[in-house]
């Protein structure tokens, strides 16, 4: 174990968990890349391992010794310890003994100097390479995203099984038959080439574009918004979007969607946690410097004929970001986005989301009607949002008591706290004087 300067150890157990826990959705894609490229593809798991036991090991030390004072840099430094144990033991490495411990300590003491230049471009490579391994076309389908989100950005599986809406016991077999076809394929440890790399390139932003959502509005816990999951989403995207062949126009549109929505992130809960939807936002709060990149983004999209879902979602977040209020939003333009992107995917919660700007131009009847008329509105049953849309729709026809319905409905569907909060004083509204729309 590293002998690292440690703080006062007098630090509550609670924030030790939720500094290990930041630590590592931020180190464990980085690290599990580097070991990946030191044990090989087919022995992902022990990478995945050696990772996770290094973060036992900072659960275990540092409620008694303190936190370190470059705590990024110890965990780095006991994963390679943890990385040349194993190299040390297994006969499968002997041959490359000499090379891997030479790569390993130079990897190390980079990361322990706060800096990497000559090896940040291999890790980076690492990190792409691993991206794409993980949406290989031999890997199946719903196992793809799991095993990235697993190995990438450290998530459980029960997060993972939560993200998906299905059982943690599904997930685990799905991870467990992704490794194990990695192993039998003998799938390879790069970035594709020629017509497989798009392909590829679409499994890989779809699981970068998961990982956003699920910080911008977590599935579950306490808090709506987990800025953590974020970053890193923003942080491969942006990796992506730097190598040839991710910089497409697809990638590109992608990252503005996430840096607009990423924008507004500190202005969608309040003090205390709870939810402000976008008419009371604190516009002033937005990130101009984030949204200037999406801007960026948004225009080298625009190369090529091609456009896809992650265009015209970009484009309905870019008129909000450039809208000075609420009022002065150019819902009519959102509602062509919204017409375009319900031709590409005509899912029921595009169409639910539709139906919003669609009552914002036409009135809250006319978004009645079209939820009414959703094509496969039976999957939307479970979901709270179609209630608390309908909800806002009656309350603004002033139809209190069919609102109320609505949101008891929605409060009962809620997940998190902080939206049935939002509900709950949404239902308080109805009971009095003013229902506030």
């Amino acid at each position: 174990m590293s002998k690292t300067a440690h703080t006062d150890p007098a630090v509550p157990a609670g924030d030790i968990a939720r500094l290990t826990d930041h630590l590592f959705r931020h180190e464990a894609g980085r690290l599990v890349s580097v070991l990946t490229g030191i044990f090989g593809i087919d022995r992902l798991q022990l990478a995945e391992d050696v990772v996770q036991e290094a973060l036992v090991r900072a659960f275990q030390t540092w409620p008694y010794y303190g936190v370190p004072a470059n705590p990024a840099a110890w965990l780095t430094q006991t994963a390679k310890n943890l990385a040349l144990d194993v190299v040390r033991r297994e006969k499968l490495f002997h041959e490359k003994q000499s090379q891997i411990v030479a790569f390993v300590e130079q990897w190390a003491d980079g990361a322990h100097s706060g800096h990497t230049p000559v090896l940040e471009g291999e890790i980076g490579d690492d990190r792409l390479r691993l991206m794409f391994a993980c949406c290989h076309p031999m890997i199946p389908q719903e196992a793809q995203t799991a095993l990235a989100l697993k190995t990438l950005c450290g998530f459980s599986p029960a997060e993972i099984a939560r993200a998906f809406l299905t059982s943690e016991a599904a997930i685990a077999k799905r991870l467990v038959r992704a490794r194990q076809r990695i192993r039998e394929q003998r799938i390879p440890f790069e970035v594709p080439t020629g017509a497989d790399a798009s392909t590829r390139l679409e499994s890989v932003l779809q699981t970068v574009y998961l990982l956003f959502n699920e910080g911008y509005k977590a599935s579950s816990g306490d808090a709506l918004v987990r800025e953590d999951l974020c970053r890193e989403a923003l942080r491969l995207v942006t990796l992506l979007a730097g190598h040839a062949v991710g910089n497409q126009p697809a990638t590109h549109a992608l990252a503005a969607l996430m840096y607009f929505n990423a924008a507004r992130l500190s202005s969608r809960v309040d003090s205390d946690g709870n939810i402000l939807r976008l008419r009371e936002q604190d516009r002033s709060m937005w990130d101009r410097q984030k949204i200037a990149r999406g801007m960026l983004h948004l225009s080298q999209s625009a190369s090529g004929e091609l456009l896809t879902a992650y265009h015209l979602q970009a484009g309905i977040a870019a008129c909000h970001c450039a809208a000075s209020g609420y009022e002065s939003t150019d819902w009519a333009r959102i509602l062509g986005l919204y017409d375009q992107l319900l031709e590409l995917d005509p899912s029921p919660i595009v169409a639910l989301n539709r139906s919003v700007a669609l009552a914002q131009v036409h009135g809250p009847a006319a978004g009645i009607q079209a939820v009414n008329e959703i094509e496969g509105r039976d999957s939307l049953e479970s979901y709270y949002l179609l209630y608390a849309i309908l909800a806002e729709f009656e309350a603004q026809q002033n139809n209190r008591v069919a609102a109320a319905a609505h949101l008891r409905k929605a409060i009962g569907l809620a997940n998190l706290k902080s939206e049935q909060a939002l509900l709950g004083k949404r239902l308080a509204e109805c009971a009095g004087t003013e229902f506030v729309s």
